[in-house]
This record gives structure tokens, sequence and C-alpha cells, in this order.
């Protein structure tokens, strides 16, 4: 078979049917080499049921299914969970192989670029009159920050996803033009790739710890962030700078370092009792000895390519000097400066990485040299290089490493990635109480008992404090375990800031922050650490860490702009802000804690008033607003596009000022290989600048139309929805009982998938419980309640009733839902997500979940109440969009299809050996079956797979 063959191209949806069923022939094949027949027919005849019966929908195809799957017995129910599991993480790597390669198809096919790319946005930009120049001022000032987090809903071991790269790569390789020969090769490694899978345990028998959170977060540096980031600011350079074009043209000076990478990873110590002073210092080593290995490897690789001799060009005086200076002696080189330059910096580059890291990186030996005082210094040598390259005629020669080397060396700095701080508010007010109390404050002639201030009083005792030079904490003095975590943290990020640079740690976020106090308390306790200026020095830039209030809950949010406005309005803070903070501010939003508080349209529109009100109090106030956006991967969770989330803010709530988390398996999925996760940045930066520099004023017109006309309904649909959300989840008898029989919660509870607990108090109360297992439960079960539940509701409700100044009658309502649907991005965005919930959602699986409930009429009466809800919702969309779920969009609505066959057998599976293990447990005496816990672990992993954004 020749290669052209092998890759039928008259569909397009063909190359990745071939691809899937390539993969899937393959793990057939291993499954039966290394399982035997018997197990292989077992694993076909259950696929082939599941098939059937998702694609007829005949109920006896569904009892036979189940019935199959209770005759598994002993490891069976293990290589089954494995089979499916796997085929699932295989079609994800060939759709996500096939989206890069229909993006090169159109880039071929069509020479208009593709809307969310740079080169699209830059000509979109320029049709409204902004130009290269004003484009470069709004980066010069801007920040576009994916954070990682470790959240844990990413099921997958490393070493399985190191596979899927390898796996991924033999599939990209089989795009080219091959001979039967190389394509036969390819296969072969195919192979064996899809062996070294199936034998490598999927699951981790331990459960994670912080570090290893940090390597399997440094690992997406290697494969992806060190190469992508810098491409993608040489392509953004080229596409501003028309004169670079020119062949031998001076390549322009690298970009302001306006994308940069963050992480919590080491920092976040919001109910991780494993995060403290230790992990955070491990943290920023091991980050910096990645970067300092990479550099290491880039001047290495150089210094080999760098072979230009004077006898043939000449150099500039400057790069002479600094090869005469480099202590490189070697007659070979004599006549080569750029090498003997490269080598004295390779040599400093090493002893940089020696005196940061305490280790010697270095691949070869080095002369003796004097440790580079900053990434300013070394990048000077660089820019030293690159300068008499271009003078001579070498131009070209910079733009194969030596230009992405800079500007790498621009955005990495010597630290890698920001450090966020975090910790929840009441953890710090302990904190300040115990100070107070230990060092005999006294108020109004009484001991001082500082949690029983009231607000007024705590602000003026936090300001008072502020003011004076003299310490409150005492060396000689022992604190609680608790006091003296939180003070080793903050002086050890001090410590790391003065060892990598003041970009290492930048924020502090206080989690559940509810009053003023709660942001000055954290300013004491940098003033105790060190962190700022005591009372009466001047303040530098970068003068200890913003204060990053984060607002999760519904009430919270809410109050958010007037506690903003008052920590704006305090003298001190304002000129901190102005300083230390380059005039910037950021504030934090909560998702999930706001979807489990309120439910998803109450969260989604309690988040986007919030950001209208913060836009408003800080423009009257001449400060910059930069929104971190706390996302993650399910839509309960803020999950969705990034481009469409982006562009739907409302207007003044980007300008150039942008984080947002990246958590569990999101990052993988995004961030996986360089190509895919150059392409998410893309979007990432391409909506900023859309949202930043698109005309302000057209845009702030029409949402201030569509605030006037549909602004009280909203809020009315947001109000029922919410009514009917917390009706459900909080004021139903039983409900507790029942979510956690009819979902794998304490299952997940179980899984080695992060070194945080799944809930903050021990019991069964939906209040103590997190919100990342609340909705990676729900979807587990495929009811997906946190992405949907209360639309239905709402919607029916303002289409029977109405809100004060709505249309009088049910037919214009509807006119005005649908214009909503059709005009409004924010409600548009709302709908699109939902739509993509509810395609993925599937209640008669839902109800055989219902069925672990062992109380028939809690059961009855709560997914009975569920039931309703969700045809609600279903035909209310279908209302709205007048079309049936997807039906704009059937390539998704195919794939679903065929993804739901082999993720139902896994649903099936899990809830009989759910029903074995929680029978088991009632034994008294009983041993567990580990067997059947492990195989409820690799279902939960495979439907997590399958449904992709769920956690």
């Amino acid at each position: 078979m020749n290669a052209s063959s092998s890759r039928p191209q008259s569909d397009s949806a063909e190359p990745l049917r071939h691809d899937i069923r390539l993969l899937g022939r393959l793990l057939g094949t291993v499954i039966a080499e290394c399982e035997g027949k018997r197990v292989f027919d077992t694993i076909e005849t259950l696929r082939r049921t599941a098939v059937k019966f998702r694609r007829e929908g005949n109920d006896a195809d569904g009892k036979l299914l189940q019935e199959r799957v209770k005759r598994l017995q002993g490891s069976d129910p293990n290589s089954v969970a494995r089979a499916f599991s796997y085929f699932l993480h295989l079609s994800n790597i060939a759709e996500d192989r096939d989206q890069n390669r229909r993006q090169r198809a159109r880039a071929l096919a069509d020479p208009a670029p593709s809307r969310g790319s740079l080169r699209e946005t830059v000509q979109t930009l320029g049709r409204h009159g902004v130009g290269p120049a004003r484009i470069r001022r709004l980066l010069a000032e801007a920040c576009v920050m994916p954070v990682l987090t470790a959240h844990p809903t990413e099921v997958q071991r490393k070493s399985t996803l190191d596979e899927h790269r390898e796996i991924a790569q033999a599939l990209a390789h089989r795009d080219a033009t091959l001979t039967p020969e190389e394509l036969a090769e390819i296969d072969a490694t195919l192979l064996g790739r899809v062996a070294t899978l199936w034998q490598t345990r999927m699951l981790r028998y331990t459960r994670l710890t912080v570090a290893d959170e940090i390597e399997n977060a440094l690992s997406y540096y290697r494969s992806t962030f060190l190469q992508a980031i810098p491409r993608l600011y040489g392509d953004l350079s080229r596409l501003l700078n028309r004169e670079s074009a020119k062949p031998f043209a001076a390549p322009p000076p690298p970009l302001e370092p306006f994308l940069r990478m963050g992480s919590w990873i080491g920092g976040d110590r919001d109910g991780n009792p494993n995060v403290d002073a230790g992990t955070l210092e491990r943290a920023l080593l091991r980050q910096a000895t990645v970067l300092f290995e990479h550099y290491l490897q880039e001047v290495h690789a150089l210094g080999a390519d760098l072979s230009m001799t004077t006898l043939l060009i000449a150099a500039d005086p400057d790069l002479q000097a600094l090869a005469d200076h480099s202590g490189d002696d070697s007659p070979h080189r004599a006549d080569e400066p750029y090498r003997r330059a490269l080598v004295g910096v390779y040599a400093r580059l090493a002893a940089t990485a020696q005196a940061l890291t305490g280790q010697n990186l270095a691949r070869r030996s080095t002369v003796a040299a004097q440790a580079y005082d900053g990434p300013e210094a070394f990048a000077a040598d660089l820019a030293l290089v690159a300068k008499s390259l271009a003078a001579h005629h070498g131009a070209p020669i910079v733009r194969l490493r030596l230009a992405g080397l800079l500007q790498a060396v621009e955005v990495f700095g010597f630290h890698l990635a920001t450090v966020d701080l975090r910790q929840s508010s009441d953890v710090h007010e302990r904190a300040l109480a115990e100070l107070y109390t230990r060092a005999g404050t006294q108020h109004e002639g009484q001991p001082l008992d500082y949690l029983a201030l009231d607000e007024d009083a705590r602000v003026a005792l936090l300001r008072a404090e502020l003011a004076q030079a003299r310490p409150l904490a005492s060396p000689w003095i022992a604190y609680s375990e608790d006091t003296t975590r939180e003070l080793a943290v903050l002086r050890a990020a001090a410590a790391g800031r003065a060892r990598y640079g003041k970009q290492a740690v930048r924020q502090t976020i206080v989690s559940h922050t509810e009053t003023l106090s709660d942001l000055l308390e954290v300013m004491v306790l940098q003033k105790e650490a060190g962190l700022i200026a005591p009372a009466g020095a001047p303040i530098q830039d970068d003068d200890g860490l913003m204060v990053v209030p984060l607002f999760e809950t519904i009430p919270d949010l809410q109050r958010g702009a007037t506690i903003m406005a008052a920590w704006l309005d305090l003298p001190e803070i304002r000129e901190r802000v102005k300083r230390a903070q380059h005039g910037a501010q950021e504030v934090m939003l909560g998702y999930s804690d706001s979807n489990k508080d309120g439910g998803f349209l109450t969260s989604n529109w309690s988040l986007y008033q919030a950001e209208r009100e913060l836009v408003d109090v800080f423009s009257v106030r001449h400060v910059r607003l930069r929104l971190f956006h706390g996302r993650g991967g399910s839509v309960g969770r803020g999950g969705g596009s990034s481009f469409d989330a982006i562009l739907a803010q409302p207007p003044g709530t980007v300008a150039g000022q942008l984080r947002l988390t990246e958590q569990g398996e999101v990052i993988q999925s995004k961030y996986k290989d360089a190509e895919i996760g150059r392409w998410h940045l893309e979007l990432l930066v391409a909506a900023t600048l859309e949202s930043s520099l698109a005309p302000r004023a057209e845009a702030a017109s029409a949402e201030d139309a569509h605030m006037a006309r549909h602004g009280q309904a909203m809020s009315f649909m947001s109000e029922t929805a919410q009514r009917t959300y917390r009706g459900l989840v909080y004021e139903t008898p039983g409900f507790a009982e029942y979510f956690f029989a009819s979902t794998p919660i304490s299952e997940i509870a179980g899984l080695n998938i992060g070194s945080r607990p799944a809930s903050r108090k021990k019991g069964q109360r939906i209040e103590d419980l997190r919100a990342i297992p609340w909705g990676f439960s729900w979807a587990q079960c495929r009811l997906m309640l946190t992405g949907w539940y209360g639309m239905g509701s709402a919607i029916e409700a303002y289409l029977e009733t109405g809100a004060p100044g709505a249309p009088a009658s049910r037919r214009a309502r509807l006119a005005q839902l649908r214009e909503m649907a059709r005009e409004w991005p924010a409600f548009r965005t709302l709908l699109s997500n939902m739509e993509m919930v509810l395609a993925k959602s599937d209640l008669a699986i839902a109800a055989r979940y219902a069925q672990l409930v062992p109380k028939r009429a809690l059961r009855e009466r709560i997914f009975g109440a569920i039931s309703a809800e969700h045809g609600r919702t279903l035909a209310m969309l279908k209302l709205l969009t007048q079309r049936e779920l997807l039906a704009d969009n059937p390539m998704l609505q195919a794939s679903l299809r065929e993804r739901f066959a082999y993720i139902d057998p896994l649903n099936y599976l899990q809830i009989e050996l759910i029903r074995r293990h929680r029978a088991a447990q009632r034994e008294p005496d009983a041993a567990v079956d580990e067997r059947v816990q492990r195989a409820i672990h690799l279902t939960i992993n495979g439907i997590a797979a399958g449904l992709r954004n769920s956690g």
C-alpha cells in the first residue's frame, strides 16, 4: 500500500477516522497478544454491543450491555476498563493531530488567515486604523499570563502523557509523503508505543506530592513553552516590523515581555497543608534549574552554529573584545571570534547556574568565569553577538537561533515562571491575631483581641501598623505552627525574589476576600517578613507582592467593587499601586466556587456584573485593572473556548491585562506539545489584542445598549436560576446523601491525582466539598449538573411572567431572548457553553447512577427534579436556538456520537463496580477487593479522558 492510499483525503473527516481506526487496530493487536483471545473477544463483544446501542438506541441493547458488564469477574473488569480508556486516550491524540492538520490545510488552501490567528488579528485591527505602532504601545504595558495550577482533575500519569507525545509525533510523521518502507517503519513504531502504553501502569499507587506536581508542570516547559513562546514572539515581531522582512535587514529587538508564564504550584497553600516554605523554595529552584539547562543547551548549540571566520567576514570590535576576554585561547578558534565569545558566555552562564541553583549544570568543562549579575547582563552579551552579526551580513543567521534565545531571556529571565502565593483570608486573620496577642498590644486600655474588633477598628489598626517602622513579630517568641508557617512562606518569597529576580514571586492572592481588612492583613504580614519597605522608606519599583483579592462566592462578587474602591482610596495603597505596581492592580474572580454557590447562570451573570462594576471603579481612579480569571476545564468552572470568553468580556475589562488559570487535564490538552501549545497561546494573545484595541466606543455603546435592553431580563433569570439551583442543592432534605450515593465522589477522593484534599473538612456536607471534585463527580455520572441546572426554569419563568420593563407578551419576550442569543456575545457564549455540556450529558446513564441510592423515595424525588429540569432546559435551549443540539456543528456532533460508544461501557462498568465495592464495605470485617477498587479508578480515568473538559 502506498502512502497516498493510506490516508484518503476525499472527505475532510476521513483522515481523522483513518487515524482512529489505525490506533484502535493497533490497540486490539496489543490486547490480543498480551491478554489472550478470550479477553480480546470479551472486550470486542462489549464494544460492538455499545456501538449498536449508541447508534440504534434500542433499549434491549442497553440491557444486554448491562448484563454483559455484570458478568465480568476477576481481572476482566480491569482489562475492559483499560481497553476502553486507552482507546479514548488514543482518540484524543488523533483528534488533536487532526486539529493541527486542518489548520495547516486551511492555511495552504486559503491565503486569508484563520480566525484567532495573530495575522488575522493584526489585519483586522489595521482595517480599524490600529497600526503596528499602537499595538507595540499596548504590548509595552500588557500582561498576558496563563497560570498553571495543580488542581486535581488530571487523572493521567506523567509516564502515560509522555507516551502520548511519542504517539502524536509518530502520527505527525505519517502525514508526510512516505515510501511504503518508511510507512511500515512508522507503523511499527506506533505499535511499539501502543504496546508500551498498554504495559504501563495507568494509575498512581501513591498520592502525588507537591514535588511531583512541580515536576509534572516543568515537563510542559521542556516540551512546549520554552520553544513555543519565543516562536510566537518572533511571528508577532515580523508582523509588526515590515522592514525585518528584507532578507538581510537587522532583526528587530526583542519585544517587551507581555506574554509570560505563571504558576501556583508550590505557593498555593489554600486548603493544602502540604505547601509550605520548603515547597516554594523547591519550586523556584527547580524552575531555575530547568531554565538554566535550556539556556546552556542553546548557548552550546549557538557556539556550534556560529562558525564565521574573520578570514572571510569582519566582526565588530566589541564582539572581538568579548572573544578576547572569554578565556578561550584555543588556536583552533583563533579566527572564529563568535565561537570564542560564546565560550565565555557559556562559562559565565554555567557559573551563574552554579551560584543560583548550587548545581554544576554545564554540559562540558568551562573556564573560570564570573557569574552574571542578572538576566540583563546575559542578554547584553547575546545582543552584542547579534549586533555584530547583523552589521556584517549575518542577519539571517541571527534569526536561526539567537533571536529566539534573546527573546527567551526577556521572557523567562532567571526565574522561568512567576509563582503566586495563595492563602485563605481566615488564616491571615488568625496569624495577625496571634501576633498582636503575643506582642502584648493594647487597645483602648485593654489587651487587644483582634478577632473581636469590628471592621472599622481592624482597618484603623492595620493602617497604623503599616505606618510604623518597628516590627510586630519577634524572633524570640515561639508562635503557633500556622503562624510560623505563614511567616516562613513570606520570608521564603523574599529570599526567592532576591535570588532569582523580583519576577519570581509577584502576587499574593487572598482567597475568600470579604472585607477591606482581609487585604490589609496581608500587607502587615509582608512588612513583618521584610517583603515591603518599612514605613518612611521610599517605595521602589516592584517593591513587595501585589495583594490580589479573590472574589469567589456570589456575595463576594457583589461586594467586590465596593471593597476595591475602598482599597484604592487609601493614600498609602494608591501610592504603592502607582510606584511599586506600575499603576496596575489585579483582581481575581473565582468561577468554581461561585458556580457551586449559585449555579451556572447566576455565577456567570454575577461575574459579568462584577467586571462591569470594577471597570467603573478603576476608571474613575485612573488605575489599570487586571482581571485574573480562575477558570477550570469544565463549563461549570469557567471552561469552554478561552478565545470566545475573552471576546465576550465587557468592554474595558481586558485592556491588555489578562491572567487566567490553566488547570488539571486542560493543561495536557492545550500544551502537550509545542505545535498545539503554540496555537493556544496565539489564541490568547490574539483575543487580548482584539478585545483591547478594537474600536471601544462602538463596543461600549453596543454593550450599554444590551445592558439597557436586556439587563433586567438577565437579572430576573439569574435570580430564578439561583433559587432553583439552591433549592435543589442546599435546601432539599437528603440531597447530600443522594449526591454521595449517586456519584463516585467517594471513589474520586481515593484517587491519587493531587496533593490537595477533596474536602476542606471531614464529613458529607456540600458546603465543605471543594468545587473541583464537586463538578468532576457530576461529569463522571454524565449529568454535568454544574453547567446547566436552573437555566430551563429561568428561561421558562421569564417567558411566562416576564420582569419589570419586559415586553408585554410571551411572543415578544421570546423574540427578545432569541435576539440576545444572536447578538449579545455574553449571552451567546453562555448558551454555547451550556449546549456543549448538554450534548455530553446522558440522562439515561445518569438514571442508572441514581439506582446506587438505596432509599427509593429519596432517589425518585431528587432524580425526578433533576430529570424535569434537564428536559425543561433542553426544551428552552431548542426554543431559543430553533434547532436541535449541535445541529450547527455536525462534525462535533458526529465525533461525540462515536466517542459515546466507548464512554458508555465505562459508565456501565463503573456503576456495577461501585455497587460491588460499596456492598463489600457494608459487610462486617470484609476485606476490600483491591482489583475492584483499581478498576473503578480506571473507569474514572477513561470517562475523564473521553469527556475531556470535565474537571
